[in-house]
């Protein structure tokens, strides 16, 4: 009996984690790969997300060749989870790398944001956010569908970097 609660139990609360349509995104602030304060507003349209090393890279494929401000045209920021990342190791070597990027990379260093938004291994979930509340979401596997995807998104010709 007491192990059919305790998977209820278990069952209840992992649903409660899944996102429903409709649903406003509380506030959050991280900083970015340049200790860059960011909070969550009801002005972004697109939050990407990625919990591990492939996503990542799946994003940074998907952006190869695109100007600077190429996200932020589209009103778009990447959060990434790099908890599992030795500390040292990203201090040291992978977030200077990131420095390079031409684009805005969120750091989830302690995975208290990512975990919100039920990110499947090897992704980039793509949250699509009007004034606040989830409209859409899609699971990217491919750079290529990702960066289509990127490329019929609404583009703010008043966005700068």
């Amino acid at each position: 009996m007491k192990a059919l609660m305790l998977l209820m139990l278990c069952l209840l609360s992992s649903a409660a984690l899944a996102l429903e349509k409709g649903e406003h995104l509380e506030s959050w602030t991280l900083l970015d790969q340049f200790e860059q304060p960011y909070t969550l507003d009801n002005q972004l349209q697109v939050l990407l997300v990625a919990r591990d090393m492939e996503g990542a890279e799946m994003l940074e494929a998907a952006l190869q060749g695109q100007p600077k401000g190429y996200l932020q045209q589209r009103n778009a920021v990447f959060l990434a989870d790099i908890s599992k990342m030795p500390s040292l190791i990203a201090k040291m070597f992978a977030v200077p790398a990131m420095r390079d990027y031409n684009y805005r990379v969120l750091l989830d260093r302690e995975s208290r944001v990512v975990p919100r938004y039920d990110v499947a291994e090897s992704t980039v979930l793509w949250l699509q956010l009007k004034d606040g509340k989830l409209q859409e979401l899609h699971n990217f596997t491919d750079a290529t569908a990702l960066r289509s995807a990127l490329e019929a998104a609404p583009q703010d010709s008043g966005a700068g970097d």
